[in-house]
Protein backbone atom coordinates (compact mmCIF):
# COMPACT_ATOMS: atom_id res chain seq x y z
CA UNK A 1 0.00 0.00 0.00
CA UNK A 2 1.24 3.26 -0.77
CA UNK A 3 -0.08 4.82 2.11
CA UNK A 4 2.84 2.87 3.91
CA UNK A 5 5.47 5.65 3.57
CA UNK A 6 3.00 8.53 5.03
CA UNK A 7 2.31 6.84 8.63
CA UNK A 8 4.06 5.32 11.58
CA UNK A 9 4.64 1.48 11.70
CA UNK A 10 4.11 -1.15 14.73
CA UNK A 11 2.98 -0.17 18.23
CA UNK A 12 5.06 1.55 20.58
CA UNK A 13 4.84 2.97 24.25
CA UNK A 14 2.48 6.24 23.42
CA UNK A 15 2.40 5.29 19.96
CA UNK A 16 -1.12 3.60 20.33
CA UNK A 17 -3.35 6.15 18.16
CA UNK A 18 -1.13 5.72 15.46
CA UNK A 19 -1.30 2.18 15.60
CA UNK A 20 -4.79 1.63 15.52
CA UNK A 21 -5.33 4.28 12.70
CA UNK A 22 -2.80 1.61 10.85
CA UNK A 23 -4.25 -1.23 11.79
CA UNK A 24 -7.41 0.98 10.39
CA UNK A 25 -6.04 1.16 7.55
CA UNK A 26 -5.04 -2.64 6.77
CA UNK A 27 -8.62 -3.56 7.17
CA UNK A 28 -10.00 -0.97 5.38
CA UNK A 29 -8.24 -2.21 2.68
CA UNK A 30 -8.63 -5.18 2.92
CA UNK A 31 -12.48 -5.62 4.63
CA UNK A 32 -14.28 -2.35 3.38
CA UNK A 33 -15.54 0.14 5.67
CA UNK A 34 -18.06 -1.75 7.46
CA UNK A 35 -16.33 -5.35 7.48
CA UNK A 36 -14.76 -5.31 10.74
CA UNK A 37 -14.94 -4.53 14.04
CA UNK A 38 -13.36 -2.41 16.87
CA UNK A 39 -12.06 -5.19 18.52
CA UNK A 40 -10.35 -6.70 15.35
CA UNK A 41 -8.88 -3.09 15.02
CA UNK A 42 -6.98 -3.78 18.37
CA UNK A 43 -6.44 -7.28 17.37
CA UNK A 44 -4.37 -5.75 14.06
CA UNK A 45 -2.70 -3.23 15.96
CA UNK A 46 -1.52 -6.65 19.23
CA UNK A 47 -3.31 -4.91 21.34
CA UNK A 48 -5.96 -5.37 23.97
CA UNK A 49 -9.60 -4.74 23.01
CA UNK A 50 -9.78 -2.37 26.36
CA UNK A 51 -6.58 -0.62 25.14
CA UNK A 52 -8.40 1.29 21.90
CA UNK A 53 -11.08 3.26 24.83
CA UNK A 54 -8.08 5.43 25.65
CA UNK A 55 -8.56 7.01 22.81
CA UNK A 56 -11.25 6.36 21.01
CA UNK A 57 -15.09 5.75 22.05
CA UNK A 58 -15.77 3.37 19.41
CA UNK A 59 -15.20 2.24 16.24
CA UNK A 60 -16.78 5.35 14.59
CA UNK A 61 -14.31 7.66 16.62
CA UNK A 62 -11.47 5.47 14.77
CA UNK A 63 -12.86 5.65 11.47
CA UNK A 64 -13.60 9.59 11.70
CA UNK A 65 -9.68 10.12 13.01
CA UNK A 66 -8.90 7.47 10.14
CA UNK A 67 -10.96 10.16 7.57
CA UNK A 68 -9.33 13.13 9.29
CA UNK A 69 -5.86 12.43 8.48
CA UNK A 70 -6.62 11.16 4.52
CA UNK A 71 -8.04 14.67 4.10
CA UNK A 72 -5.55 16.51 5.35
CA UNK A 73 -3.08 14.45 3.46
CA UNK A 74 -5.78 15.39 0.18
CA UNK A 75 -5.31 18.79 1.00
CA UNK A 76 -1.84 18.29 0.65
CA UNK A 77 -1.96 16.17 -2.29
CA UNK A 78 -4.14 19.24 -3.73
CA UNK A 79 -2.19 22.07 -2.96
CA UNK A 80 0.97 20.46 -4.62
CA UNK A 81 -0.57 20.29 -7.86
CA UNK A 82 -2.51 23.28 -7.92
CA UNK A 83 0.93 25.04 -7.27
CA UNK A 84 -0.66 28.38 -6.65
CA UNK A 85 -1.95 28.26 -10.18
CA UNK A 86 1.26 27.79 -12.00
CA UNK A 87 2.47 28.19 -14.94
CA UNK A 88 -1.24 28.84 -16.18
CA UNK A 89 -5.02 28.00 -13.74
CA UNK A 90 -6.26 26.21 -16.39
CA UNK A 91 -2.82 23.49 -16.69
CA UNK A 92 -2.80 23.71 -12.49
CA UNK A 93 -6.52 22.59 -12.66
CA UNK A 94 -6.43 20.00 -15.11
CA UNK A 95 -3.26 18.87 -13.08
CA UNK A 96 -5.52 19.15 -9.64
CA UNK A 97 -8.04 16.72 -11.41
CA UNK A 98 -5.10 14.11 -12.02
CA UNK A 99 -3.65 14.81 -8.17
CA UNK A 100 -7.61 13.56 -7.36
CA UNK A 101 -7.59 10.60 -9.16
CA UNK A 102 -3.88 9.43 -7.78
CA UNK A 103 -5.06 9.91 -4.34
CA UNK A 104 -7.84 7.74 -4.62
CA UNK A 105 -6.06 5.00 -6.47
CA UNK A 106 -2.75 5.21 -3.95
CA UNK A 107 -4.51 6.39 -1.06
CA UNK A 108 -7.48 4.06 -1.70
CA UNK A 109 -7.94 2.67 2.18
CA UNK A 110 -7.86 6.65 3.40
CA UNK A 111 -10.39 7.61 0.40
CA UNK A 112 -12.80 4.61 1.50
CA UNK A 113 -12.54 6.03 5.49
CA UNK A 114 -12.97 9.38 4.13
CA UNK A 115 -16.19 9.06 1.36
CA UNK A 116 -17.42 5.23 1.98
CA UNK A 117 -17.28 4.81 5.94
CA UNK A 118 -20.65 6.61 6.55
CA UNK A 119 -19.17 8.96 8.92
CA UNK A 120 -20.38 12.32 8.69
CA UNK A 121 -17.76 15.21 8.36
CA UNK A 122 -19.67 16.96 11.25
CA UNK A 123 -18.78 14.06 13.61
CA UNK A 124 -15.52 15.89 15.10
CA UNK A 125 -14.55 19.65 14.53
CA UNK A 126 -11.59 18.44 13.44
CA UNK A 127 -12.59 16.32 10.88
CA UNK A 128 -15.56 18.87 9.19
CA UNK A 129 -12.01 21.54 9.36
CA UNK A 130 -10.20 18.75 7.35
CA UNK A 131 -12.97 18.31 4.60
CA UNK A 132 -13.92 21.63 4.56
CA UNK A 133 -10.04 22.47 4.08
CA UNK A 134 -9.36 19.68 0.92
CA UNK A 135 -12.67 21.45 -0.83
CA UNK A 136 -10.95 24.87 -0.05
CA UNK A 137 -8.52 23.91 -2.13
CA UNK A 138 -10.59 23.37 -5.00
CA UNK A 139 -12.79 26.40 -4.37
CA UNK A 140 -9.25 28.77 -4.21
CA UNK A 141 -8.13 26.86 -8.03
CA UNK A 142 -11.66 27.57 -9.32
CA UNK A 143 -12.03 31.14 -7.84
CA UNK A 144 -8.89 31.96 -9.89
CA UNK A 145 -9.36 30.12 -12.69
CA UNK A 146 -13.11 32.11 -13.30
CA UNK A 147 -11.00 35.23 -12.25
CA UNK A 148 -9.62 34.95 -15.77
CA UNK A 149 -12.53 35.65 -17.77
CA UNK A 150 -13.91 38.81 -17.93
CA UNK A 151 -16.39 40.34 -14.68
CA UNK A 152 -19.61 39.79 -17.04
CA UNK A 153 -18.54 35.83 -17.98
CA UNK A 154 -17.47 34.37 -14.63
CA UNK A 155 -19.04 31.39 -12.57
CA UNK A 156 -19.55 31.05 -9.17
CA UNK A 157 -16.43 29.21 -8.21
CA UNK A 158 -18.69 27.26 -5.44
CA UNK A 159 -20.54 26.03 -8.80
CA UNK A 160 -17.56 25.11 -10.76
CA UNK A 161 -16.04 23.19 -7.92
CA UNK A 162 -19.39 21.15 -6.66
CA UNK A 163 -18.89 20.18 -10.37
CA UNK A 164 -15.42 19.30 -10.50
CA UNK A 165 -15.42 17.68 -7.58
CA UNK A 166 -18.64 15.73 -8.40
CA UNK A 167 -16.81 15.09 -11.82
CA UNK A 168 -13.83 13.49 -10.33
CA UNK A 169 -15.45 11.92 -7.93
CA UNK A 170 -17.02 9.96 -9.20
CA UNK A 171 -14.54 8.92 -12.05
CA UNK A 172 -12.36 8.07 -9.16
CA UNK A 173 -15.24 5.60 -7.13
CA UNK A 174 -16.14 3.75 -10.70
CA UNK A 175 -12.67 3.86 -12.76
CA UNK A 176 -9.28 5.25 -10.23
CA UNK A 177 -9.74 3.20 -7.52
CA UNK A 178 -6.82 1.12 -6.42
CA UNK A 179 -8.79 -2.20 -5.55
CA UNK A 180 -11.14 -4.46 -6.52
CA UNK A 181 -14.09 -1.96 -6.84
CA UNK A 182 -12.48 -0.42 -9.97
CA UNK A 183 -14.26 -1.22 -13.03
CA UNK A 184 -12.68 -1.47 -16.69
CA UNK A 185 -12.29 1.33 -18.79
CA UNK A 186 -10.82 1.15 -22.56
CA UNK A 187 -9.09 4.45 -21.22
CA UNK A 188 -7.25 6.08 -18.24
CA UNK A 189 -9.45 7.53 -15.90
CA UNK A 190 -7.14 10.25 -16.01
CA UNK A 191 -8.32 10.83 -20.01
CA UNK A 192 -11.48 10.28 -19.17
CA UNK A 193 -11.53 13.22 -16.73
CA UNK A 194 -9.44 15.63 -18.40
CA UNK A 195 -12.21 14.86 -21.33
CA UNK A 196 -14.70 15.63 -19.20
CA UNK A 197 -13.48 18.56 -17.81
CA UNK A 198 -12.48 20.31 -21.38
CA UNK A 199 -15.78 19.94 -22.29
CA UNK A 200 -17.51 21.55 -19.03
CA UNK A 201 -15.21 24.50 -18.99
CA UNK A 202 -15.31 25.20 -22.87
CA UNK A 203 -18.53 25.32 -22.26
CA UNK A 204 -17.96 28.04 -19.80
CA UNK A 205 -16.04 29.91 -21.87
CA UNK A 206 -12.64 28.79 -21.32
CA UNK A 207 -11.58 27.67 -24.46
CA UNK A 208 -9.13 28.54 -26.99
CA UNK A 209 -9.70 32.48 -26.98
CA UNK A 210 -9.41 32.68 -22.82
CA UNK A 211 -6.85 33.94 -21.46
CA UNK A 212 -6.84 31.07 -18.71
Amino acid sequence: MSWHGRRRDGYHHGNLRDALVTAALDLLAKKGPTGFTFAEAARAAGVSAAAPYRHYRDRDDLMAEVARRGFELFATDLSKAWNEGRPTPLEAFYRMGKAYLTFARKEHAYYIAMFESQIPHSYTPELQKAADGAFGVLREAAAALAATLPPDRRPPSLMMSLHIWSMAHGIASLFGRGDEARRSLPMEPEELLEAGVLIYLDGLGFGKNSSA
